[in-house]
């Protein structure tokens, strides 16, 4: 029984590849405002800069899927859309 994630909230404790767009730019933003508004040890301040960098490249991802799809709808294909 480990007790290391439980003080993480769950968003974090993840890779980001179960989470929707949305909650992925949310924790970012509010990432973004906690490195911001605060003076955070080096450590925590570390692993926010990764988790950001980590929820930036699923959000980028994301959003180069659907331009993707809107760029095939735009030709006049209609495929499948792979994204997750």
């Amino acid at each position: 029984m480990s007790t290391k994630s439980s003080s993480r909230p769950k968003a974090a404790a993840t890779d980001g590849s179960d989470l929707s767009y949305e909650q992925a730019l949310e924790e970012l933003e509010r990432l973004v405002a906690a490195m911001e508004g605060q003076q955070l040890p080096l450590d925590q301040l570390l692993q926010s800069y990764k988790r950001g960098a980590e929820l930036l490249t699923l959000c980028r991802g994301r959003l180069q899927a659907v331009e993707q799809q809107v760029k095939l709808l735009d030709s006049g294909e209609l495929k499948a859309w792979e994204g997750s």
